[in-house]
């Protein structure tokens, strides 16, 4: 039985559709499976800065198989240990962190390809390879592997146009908290300086020929979209949660506190 080659995040990507998500920072297969049927193209786990686990990560995975919503899961870092047990989960988009040289993605694009062209390690008994069902799979993994790479430092965008040029990189996206923080504002996201920043990294991106991702609030998204960003991640589900639980609390709660 043939597996399939297709990973639909990567085709709407390569075509240059946009594609809107949320990244989630719960730890639970019932906010996934939740969220799978809002309509986004892709939820991002998040395994950079939350507690996550790969059992968890496999769980999440699951609840969103019967949906259209796509599995992307953002690694901890650049170490390539970490890759394996996340691709052999069949979550076959991941994003890398803090990407700042050509020899990063190098090094990136190594972790996510089976020797002669990387080194990542050969899982059998998978869910990757249908638990050993799909001896083909390993032929078409680095069609079906998607590859993001992050920048989000001025570094990283000093040297944007020789990381968009390695090969085997699908997709840049621009971490704007943490760019701004790098040049010197604090977590201000929407200081002007991040934002021309950021948009001339999308548009530079996208010149390049790959896909421009960023985090960007709704009021923000459209001006990124307008600028050529085709993977956009509106919040998160927690950020989403809190706001909504404190504005109903505000109408309510606090106002029956209210002197």
């Amino acid at each position: 039985m043939p597996v399939p080659a297709v990973n639909p995040f990567k085709q709407k990507l390569l075509r240059g559709e946009p594609q809107f998500g949320l990244f989630c920072m719960s730890l639970t297969a019932q906010t996934a499976e939740a969220l799978s049927s809002c309509g986004f193209d892709f939820l991002m786990f998040d395994a950079e800065h939350t507690p996550t686990s790969l059992p968890t990560l496999y769980t999440q995975a699951l609840a969103l198989a019967a949906s259209t919503t796509q599995c992307l899961v953002r690694m901890p870092s650049l170490d390539p240990v970490l890759f394996k047990p996340v691709l052999d989960l069949a979550i076959d988009t991941v994003m890398v962190p803090n990407i700042r040289t050509a020899e990063e993605a190098r090094a990136a694009v190594r972790a996510v390809r089976y020797p002669p062209h990387g080194i990542r390690g050969v899982g059998g008994s998978v869910r990757a390879t249908g638990y050993g069902r799909h001896a083909d799979y390993y032929a078409v993994a680095a069609d079906r592997v998607c590859l993001l790479l992050q920048i989000e430092s001025a570094e990283g965008l000093r040297n944007l146009d020789a990381i968009c040029a390695v090969d085997g990189v699908d997709g840049l996206f621009i971490g704007p908290v943490d760019l701004a923080t790098d040049m010197g504002h604090l977590a201000q996201a929407t200081h002007p300086q991040v934002v021309e920043a950021a948009l001339d990294g999308v548009r530079r991106i996208r010149a390049a020929g790959k896909a421009a991702g960023i985090l960007a609030a709704e009021a923000q998204a459209a001006m990124y979209v307008d600028a050529g960003a085709n993977v956009v991640c509106l919040g998160s589900d927690l950020g989403v949660l809190v706001r909504n639980a404190d504005a109903l609390a505000a109408r309510w709660v606090r106002a029956e506190q209210a002197p």
